[in-house]
């Protein structure tokens, strides 16, 4: 008469590899189809306790596009928890010099703030440039 809620348990996810080109794509709208990928959000097995997700990864990490005067105006913030240790870098600069960070930070903002986030951010892999690491997986092309 009652149907029970399904709900995923760790045993029973399957996780697909996918690979995601950063070119001329707008950072916020791609972060948040990665956070769903990596999350599970887009499996109708989808449980908020557990990680079900699929890996990504990112390649041409520096030719990711931001809207407006985000290039030269937007800034990220990290402290060392010293007395006078705070660091402000441009989107330009880290772009420049790690632009893998950028795709990481804004992925991570839009995870949930709880234990599972250390563990759903590890199936993230960014890379700058065309190439991976991780041919051996036999990555599916992924165009959201």
């Amino acid at each position: 008469m009652f149907m029970k809620t399904y709900s995923l348990k760790k045993e029973d996810v399957s996780r697909d590899w996918f690979v995601l080109d950063a070119s001329d794509r707008v950072l916020g709208r791609l972060a948040t189809k990665i956070a769903d990928r990596i999350r599970g959000k887009d499996k109708p097995s989808f449980t908020p306790h557990t990680d079900g997700g699929d890996y990504v990864i990112v390649v041409n990490a520096e030719k990711v596009k931001v809207t407006g005067s985000k290039f030269t105006d937007k800034k990220y913030h990290t402290h060392s928890l010293y007395p006078g240790g705070l660091k402000t870098r441009t989107f330009k600069d880290l772009n420049e010099k790690n632009p893998e960070k950028i795709i990481e930070n804004a992925v991570k903002g839009m995870l949930p703030k709880n234990k599972l986030r250390k563990e759903i951010i590890k199936k993230l892999k960014v890379f700058r440039g065309p190439s991976h690491d991780h041919e051996s997986q036999k990555p599916k092309n992924w165009n959201p």
